[in-house]
Order: structure tokens, then C-alpha cells, then sequence
């Protein structure tokens, strides 16, 4: 017997214009989505790996916290890191 393994894409594939068409180039894209939302700390540890090999994770760390995305690795950020850096943002002083 033989099992094959499909892999699933993190993101759906957008049109070349929209917002979200950068995600094509991400790494997580040849993960299962499930790795990018993980239930414990090591699988935080995974995803953050992913991610920091990733072109695109700056863009990905922003997109998450413009859009106040609440679950799973963004950026290499847990949703804590990303709740974190929001507030941090919010107590800065304007410029």
C-alpha cells in the first residue's frame, strides 16, 4: 500500500494584483497549513524556522499586524509576539 502526501498551500493563490499577491512567493507555501498553527511551543519553534529562511516575512509580519490577524505564526511572530508589538506601537509616542 502506498500513501501519498498532499501538501496544502498556507494561502490561497490571489490574483497577480491584489493586496495579497506577495504571499506567492512565501515559504509557507509548501507547508500544510496546519504547521503555521500550531498547538504547542515547539510547533511555534517549527513555523518560526520556516519562517525565517522566508523572502517575504517582513511583508507577512506587517500584513498580520495591519490586519490584526489573532491566530498562528505571521511574519515568524506568535500570536503573543504580535500582540506584543502591538501594544508597544500603541504606548510609542507619535512622531
Amino acid at each position: 500500500m502506498t500513501t501519498t502526501r498532499t501538501l496544502l498551500t498556507a494561502v490561497p493563490s490571489p490574483d497577480q494584483e491584489s493586496v495579497t499577491a506577495w504571499m506567492q512567493a512565501g515559504n509557507c507555501r509548501r507547508y500544510e497549513t496546519e504547521v503555521f498553527f500550531p498547538s504547542d511551543g515547539a510547533g511555534v519553534d517549527r513555523a518560526r524556522a520556516i519562517c525565517s529562511r522566508c523572502p517575504i516575512v517582513d511583508q507577512c509580519l506587517d500584513y498580520a499586524l495591519e490586519n490584526r490577524i489573532e491566530h498562528g505564526v505571521w511574519g515568524g511572530c506568535s500570536e503573543r509576539e504580535r500582540r506584543r508589538i502591538l501594544r508597544r506601537r500603541n504606548l510609542a509616542p507619535a512622531v
